[in-house]
């Protein structure tokens, strides 16, 4: 009796443990990456320029968090397209090693600041430039030929961030790799996606933007999403489900060219990375 009692205990612990694993590959984070992650390039011998001072990033984790700090300068020359000047920076951010889509969507719209930021270190803003010129008050900076050609200028904090990301070699990301994080701890990839788990099959992704009026001023109003179901084109956040499950967004050639929306729950960063976009 005592041996059938301990055999019946014995499996029931064993349904309980099947249950509990179960469980746990069922219901996997949205995404979840090695810290550090190896996403993160070696900027060694980079530079923006003479008299300026050398790239330095730097990635660490805890058991929840990214960790990032930042000087925020770039990698590559540096060629004015506002009058601001280019001055190193004191950033730390830190977001969720695992996040989770929310139940709804967080917009962007019209928010002046930081949304995520790029292995290389530098502020990732939305799609839309400040209030100044009245003209052009919340344009589309990329439309109004206002970057550089990896995306990025200088705001009046001679703070330099994109809000664009170019993928290509001199801007020190590629195309197929995570180029970021958003501050809901999801990866941002570059313009390629696999379409499958062996990604044996590549496509550039696409966003469903559509034109549709003058991103002169004002450019939330001036595109319009279009649903697709065809397996290139992005949600309206600019992300979708990789072929493994999780979730991420991706940089694309056109509007809103890194994120549209939070997928995710947004963390608050603290100091500089936190800040919003000053007066111009």
């Amino acid at each position: 009796m005592r041996r059938l009692l301990t055999f019946s205990l014995l499996l029931t612990a064993m349904a309980v443990a099947a249950f509990a694993v179960a469980l746990t590959t069922t219901t996997p984070a949205d995404a979840i990456y090695t810290c550090p992650s190896d996403a993160f390039p070696d900027l060694t011998g980079t530079r923006a320029g003479s008299g300026y001072a050398a790239p330095a990033v730097a990635a660490g984790c805890t058991s929840t968090q990214l960790i990032v700090t930042s000087n925020g300068i770039i990698g590559y020359t540096f060629a004015p397209t506002t009058p601001n000047a280019l001055a190193a920076q004191h950033y730390t951010w830190k977001v969720p090693r695992t996040p989770r889509r929310a139940a709804t969507t967080t917009s962007i719209v019209n928010t002046l600041g930081t949304l995520g930021f790029t292995v290389t270190g530098l502020p990732v803003y939305g799609p839309t430039e400040g209030p100044f010129p009245p003209t052009k008050a919340f344009g589309d900076p990329v439309y109004n030929k206002i970057v550089d050609t990896c995306g990025g200028h200088t705001g009046p904090r001679s703070d330099y961030h994109n809000h664009a990301l170019n993928i290509v070699a001199a801007c020190n990301l590629k195309k197929r790799s995570v180029v970021g994080y958003a501050l809901d701890g999801f990866p941002i990839y570059g313009r390629a996606g696999c379409l499958n788990k062996a990604c044996t099959r590549i496509a550039t992704m696409k966003s469903g933007y559509v034109k549709t009026g003058d991103p002169t001023s004002n450019s939330w109003s001036a595109y319009t999403y279009k649903k697709s179901s065809t397996a290139t084109v992005l949600d309206t956040c600019n992300g979708r489900l990789e072929p493994d499950g999780t979730y991420g967004y991706h940089a694309t050639a056109g509007f809103p060219y890194i994120i549209g929306c939070y997928r995710g729950t947004p963390t608050t960063q603290a100091g500089p990375a936190g800040a919003p976009m000053p007066p111009m």
